[in-house]
């Protein structure tokens, strides 16, 4: 008995003492460091004598033990961490990643051991839990109920969020879609539209000391994916698990794994600038492959019908007309939507499928992800919610040449949600398909884990500017966000460069489009993914001028390398990007005026480019910008001054 007061005493005594690590990043810039104080873990982080991040808490709760309190370091491990790898569909091919490691292990009051691992690059912070099997090899499973995992900002602090809603609400009980609006330079303090706190990635101005992107990479069947909670003055935002309504009550809120194990990264990419924020390949750096490709899955362009024709546009003799449509551009795909099943039937869409093949077009065809986990009615249902059922139709899928799938409606960040992705990711790609996710979570370093995954929408996209006018007001707020926040932790398919001036199969009638041609055509190089959606219509081919067709025909979809020029997110943004030996500078005008800038461009220093720009709008009602191709000298030094016309883009290749 005694033996255990004193044992007891001397573990309370040892919390008191404080136990502090620094680790720096390569460039000795970013400084994170990690105390223990009172028995509670915790770090900050400072770049370049900024602080960027308060101290914020560390840990979590399990059924095998609370690892938030009562924590004793017992060893504390570096590293140095050196990678190099290539990827095909992303910002970059070519991607170097060094970073210094430290592994801090702690063990709690009842003598149970947990570990946090923390990954320091120039402008990148990654941390994750591990947890080892206990006494005796057991156990060798636990259940994560929370975790504490916290970002604490200075007061300064600014927001650029979108909201999570509540499960099973919105049309057809299909929401959380991850689609809400973004707010734009909103207090810390303000709460979410729904009270559920925010969805990921979250972009946080610290003043005018720079810029912070949190979010999460790694996320697999074999833990569930996370969100930001609301804000608590001392405490910052924390890690929210799923809501226990959301994929319509089935499956755990809470996180199951396998020890030894380990949670994902949660990723906090740091910046005075910009730059590192939408240069980041941080949701790629710290994971790998789970598996190999079976084939080499191509980039590529689509057309798409259902963004302005809709549903009526799913029959034969229409998806005829767009599989002739990407021939014409030299397009690769030809996206075939809901209900293809009814309206064309299974015989007849193989029969389509060998017309497309015949034009040099490939097929993607499109399935409802139920199920039962709303109510939405779009068929194909129940083709991938099974194992059998999807092994015989992705064979079939296979038999007819359809080179990818689109799969809609998922609406829950629970495990057993991730374990979907997964299954139908793991078995289109035994089946040479290509996969892209709609009404869904943002993808966390899915393009590096899966090999054959192409992008997600998860967020507000092109098919709302056809629903509402509102949304046709907001395309220039939008594009003008993803690139600094959405667009730079993952894939983004945004689903058209929209050329149609009018969201009406005419033409001529239903909503406007607010941004001009060459706004659109620098979209298709602003939002990044390597398979394109150029939502052309037949009629554009008769209505765009010569130069904006032969853009459109040569725009490449996968990049090299990716620079950030200028920008300021919801307002405006230039980014160049690398293909091969050419470069390509995008910029998009997000708001209601003319926008004069001087850039410096030092790929085209001393170069004359040919420059897509836009002409004032006539002063009448619902004009727009018209496009024009000019040429433009790049002085010795690299520099340009040009003007963005508003809702207006610009172009230099």
């Amino acid at each position: 008995m005694k033996k255990t007061v004193l044992f007891t005493w001397a573990f309370i005594m040892s919390l008191a003492v404080t136990a502090q690590h620094k680790i720096t990043s390569p460039d000795g810039k970013l400084t994170v460091t990690i105390q223990t104080t009172d028995g509670k873990p915790s770090y900050q982080i400072d770049y370049d004598g900024r602080q960027m991040l308060c101290p914020s808490a560390l840990g979590f709760v399990s059924d095998i033990g609370d690892f938030s309190k009562e924590l004793r370091e017992v060893s504390a491990k570096t590293a140095m961490v050196d990678k190099t790898y290539r990827m095909a569909q992303a910002k970059a091919s070519a991607i170097e990643y060094h970073a210094q490691q430290i592994e801090v292990a702690y063990e709690n009051a009842e003598g149970k051991r947990m570990s946090v691992v923390f990954q320091v690059a120039d402008n990148d912070v990654a941390y994750r839990y591990t947890i080892p099997r206990q006494k005796d090899d057991n156990p060798k499973c636990a259940v994560i109920y929370k975790e504490m995992s916290a970002f604490n900002f200075p007061e300064v602090t600014t927001t650029f969020l979108c909201p999570q809603i509540g499960p099973m609400t919105g049309w057809e009980r299909t929401k959380p879609s991850y689609e809400e609006e973004y707010t734009a330079d909103a207090p810390m303090a303000t709460r979410s539209q729904f009270g559920l706190g925010y969805t990921f990635p979250c972009l946080f101005r610290i003043g005018s000391e720079g810029w912070v992107l949190v979010g999460e990479t790694g996320v697999s069947s074999a833990y569930c994916a996370s969100r930001l909670s609301d804000y608590e003055a001392g405490k910052g935002y924390t890690i929210a698990f799923p809501e226990k309504g959301e994929y319509n009550g089935y499956g755990s809120e809470w996180a199951n794994i396998s020890l030894p194990g380990a949670t994902p990264w949660r990723t906090i990419t740091v910046g005075t600038t910009l730059h590192p924020i939408v240069e980041t390949t941080i949701p790629y750096d710290v994971v790998d492959p789970l598996y190999e490709p079976t084939e080499e899955f191509k980039p590529g362009r689509y057309t798409w019908s259902w963004l302005i024709w809709q549903d009526n546009s799913i029959n034969y003799d229409d998806q005829v007309k767009f599989i002739e449509l990407a021939s014409e551009m030299g397009f690769e795909y030809c996206l075939v939507d809901n209900w293809w099943d009814r309206n064309i039937g299974r015989e007849r869409m193989a029969q389509l499928s060998r017309y497309a093949q015949s034009k040099n077009v490939r097929l993607m065809l499109w399935y409802n992800s139920n199920g039962f986990a709303n109510d939405a009615p779009q068929t194909p249902r129940d083709c991938m919610t099974t194992a059998y059922a999807r092994d015989r139709e992705m064979k079939w899928l296979r038999s007819i040449g359809v080179a990818g799938i689109k799969v809609d409606f998922f609406g829950s960040d629970k495990q057993e949600t991730m374990r979907l992705y997964e299954d139908i990711l793991a078995d289109a790609n035994r089946y040479g398909l290509q996969v892209i996710f709609h009404g869904c979570t943002m993808p966390r370093g899915w393009e590096r884990m899966y090999p054959n995954y192409v992008a997600s929408e998860a967020a507000l996209a092109s098919e709302n500017v056809m629903f509402t006018q509102h949304h046709c007001d907001k395309e220039g707020f939008e594009l003008t966000m993803h690139p600094f926040s959405r667009n730079a932790l993952g894939a983004f398919d945004w689903g058209g460069i929209i050329m149609n001036r009018r969201m009406g199969k005419d033409n001529a009638s239903g909503n406007h489009r607010r941004t001009s041609d060459t706004f659109e055509m620098a979209s298709g190089i602003v939002i990044q993914t390597a398979v394109n959606c150029v939502a052309m219509q037949p009629n554009n081919l008769s209505e765009l001028k010569p130069f904006q067709l032969e853009f459109l025909r040569d725009m490449p979809t996968t990049w090299d390398e990716t620079r950030f020029i200028d920008g300021y997110p919801t307002r405006y943004v230039v980014l160049a990007r690398r293909h091969g030996n050419d470069w390509y500078v995008a910029g998009l005008n997000g708001t209601q005026e003319p926008m004069t800038l001087t850039l410096s461009l030092p790929m085209f220093a001393g170069k004359t480019v040919r420059y897509y720009t836009d002409r004032p709008a006539a002063k009448t009602e619902n004009a727009l910008p018209e496009p024009e191709l000019r040429t433009l000298k790049v002085d010795k030094k690299g520099r340009v001054k040009l003007t963005l016309q508003p809702m207006g883009g610009i172009i230099l290749n």
